[in-house]
């Protein structure tokens, strides 16, 4: 069965010009690499689960903040790389990304060291104008950007 997940696309107006907010992933996998690795905030869908609750859930986890309490508008789904499918929602709304916590997660590292280490989810959030959004964005959700931008 193809994974699901499901997430946010936060977006708010700046000196005139469409901004997002995006999240990069932590662990050491990800630490130095930057455009092309940066994420809307999003999880998994577990059975029985509305994906609408889940992109909410997965934003409060990866940004330790709720999201904005308003309607979302869809923005469709995509299919990575790897054959997750993710379904996302645009939020109109602020948040002052300086002082966001994320949950972690425990992997062993360095790698088969038998060294348990714990990694923030999420190690920075940032927003980011249409333009340089498209490229910080894995390429996959890269269609989640023209779709706001075509539907605001």
């Amino acid at each position: 069965m193809t994974a699901q997940s499901a997430g946010l696309l936060l977006y708010r107006r700046r000196d005139g010009k469409l901004e997002v907010l995006l999240v990069h992933p932590g662990g050491p996998f990800w630490q130095k690499r930057d455009d092309g690795a940066w994420s809307i905030p999003k999880g998994e869908v577990a059975e029985n689960e509305s994906g609408m609750d889940v992109a909410r859930r997965e934003f409060q986890e990866e940004l330790g903040a709720p999201p904005p309490d308003t309607e979302g508008t869809s923005l469709g789904t995509i299919r990575q790389k790897a054959g997750k499918v993710v379904e996302a929602w645009a939020l109109p709304g602020d948040l002052d990304v300086t002082h966001s916590t994320s949950n972690t997660f425990v992997i062993e590292w360095p790698p088969r060291s038998g060294t348990m280490r714990s990694f923030p989810e999420v190690d920075r959030a940032a927003w980011f104008d249409l333009d340089a959004a498209r490229r910080k964005l894995l390429p996959a959700q890269r269609p989640f950007i023209d779709r706001l931008e075509a539907s605001v």
